[in-house]
C-alpha cells in the first residue's frame, strides 16, 4: 500500500517538475525575442527595403513596416508601432503563440493569415493604410 502511495505522488512531482521546466523553457525562449527587440532601434526610414512586392509595384506589402513595428511594441510605443504596421499587436500575439500548446492557437493564427491578407488587399488599393 505505501509503495502504491509513494509512485503516485513521484509521478505527480515527476509531471509538476516537467511542467515547471517547460514554462521555464518558454519564457527563456520568448526572453530571447524580446530582449533583442527592446534593447535594438531600427532606422524610421530604411535606407533600401528588403521587400520584393515593394520594388516590383511600389506599394506596402502586408508585412511591410512590421519589424519596426515589433521593436516599437517591445519597447512600450504603442502609437509609433500601429504607424509602422496597423497589425503589429496581432503579429506579436501570434508570435507569443508559438510558445504555448492550446487549442486557440489554430484559431488565432488562421484568423491573423485572413486579416493580413484582407490588410494587404487594403493596403494596395488605398493609399493611406
Amino acid at each position: 500500500m505505501d509503495n502504491d502511495i509513494e509512485s503516485r505522488c513521484a509521478g505527480w512531482w515527476r509531471r509538476r517538475f516537467r511542467l515547471r521546466f517547460a514554462d521555464c523553457l518558454r519564457v527563456s525562449l520568448a526572453a530571447m525575442v524580446l530582449i533583442p527587440l527592446w534593447c535594438f532601434t531600427p532606422p524610421a526610414e530604411p535606407a533600401f527595403r528588403l521587400c520584393g512586392f515593394h520594388w516590383l509595384t511600389g506599394r506596402p506589402c502586408p508585412l511591410c513596416g512590421l519589424t519596426r513595428a515589433l521593436f516599437a511594441l517591445a519597447k512600450g510605443h504603442f502609437s509609433q508601432a500601429i504607424g509602422c504596421n496597423a497589425l503589429s499587436p496581432l503579429a506579436l500575439l501570434m508570435l507569443g503563440a508559438l510558445w504555448w500548446d492550446s487549442p486557440w492557437r489554430g484559431r488565432l493564427w488562421s484568423g491573423g493569415m485572413v486579416a493580413f491578407a484582407l490588410y494587404g488587399i487594403g493596403r494596395i488599393f488605398v493609399p493611406f493604410l
